[in-house]
């Protein structure tokens, strides 16, 4: 499948950038182009249309393609929830690109151009909105959050198992909470399309606010997973540096 994907990556990625090329030449030369405000309402815009087509494509099928090697550093997926986080691990890294793209391209505009945006800065935060949230589902996938191992390391192995299903409890029932309070307050969003109230008035809060439930869900469906894979592991320490692990930083670095 690793090659199939490739192309499409590779097929998508041209066309959303052919597209996107298009729509920026023709918003200084078409006597009504098609912007940023079409690209909220698409319907009856083929070109808005397109553009989104070919940049979710292009998204998607780059996280597949990435998500498909693991770094050195990485912990290897163990099943469905470990392969599904490491899919969005990449649209995360994707969407570190897309701000930086995003700004690039209102720098010129402004600068160079003298054509400011107006829809650049809520770009920016409505992709940085979903990049640290599935950064955290990420994280939940590696056991990157932070950790005090002074008092669990000296614990028998037993009384670490409990501490585990004690955390992933508490994960469950701050989700429970969580879901239970701001389903409807998500529903309604989501349903009436509420918007940020700027001048390209991007739905954020109505996409934003499900995405936490939802992510969220899935960062406690990982925590349940982590604990399943991690029970009949053997006790790690942490009193030291550990050299493996920075020989596996080195060898990422070299690869980059």
């Amino acid at each position: 499948m690793r090659k199939p994907v490739q192309y499409a990556m590779k097929g998508f990625a041209v066309a959303a950038a052919v597209t996107f090329a298009w729509m920026a030449i023709q918003t200084f030369v078409a006597s009504e182009p098609v912007t940023m405000y079409d690209i909220l309402s698409p319907s009856g815009v083929p070109l808005a249309q397109l553009l989104l087509f070919t940049f979710s494509g292009a998204i998607l099928s780059t996280a597949l393609y990435l998500s498909d090697s693991v770094g050195a550093i990485e912990s290897k997926p163990q099943g469905f929830f470990d392969t599904l986080s490491l899919v969005c691990s990449r649209i995360a890294m994707i969407g570190v690109v897309a701000i930086v793209l995003v700004m690039f391209y209102e720098v010129v505009s402004r600068y160079a151009f003298n054509a400011p945006t107006l829809w650049a800065n809520e770009m920016s935060l409505w992709i940085a909105a979903f990049l640290f949230m599935l950064a955290g589902l990420y994280a939940m996938q590696q056991r990157s959050h932070i950790r005090i191992y002074v008092i669990y390391d000296i614990m028998p192995r037993w009384f670490q198992k409990m501490a585990d299903v004690i955390s992933v409890v508490l994960i469950w029932v701050f989700t429970f909470t969580l879901v239970w309070g701001g389903y409807n307050e998500a529903v309604l969003k989501f349903t009436r399309g509420e918007t940020f109230g700027t001048a390209w008035d991007p739905p954020i809060p109505a996409t934003i606010k499900p995405a936490i439930l939802i992510i969220m869900v899935l960062v406690a469906l990982q925590a349940l997973s982590n604990l399943i894979a991690d029970w009949h592991k053997e006790p790690e320490s942490h009193d030291e540096i550990d050299e493996t692990e920075i020989e596996n930083i080195r060898a990422t670095l070299r690869e980059d």
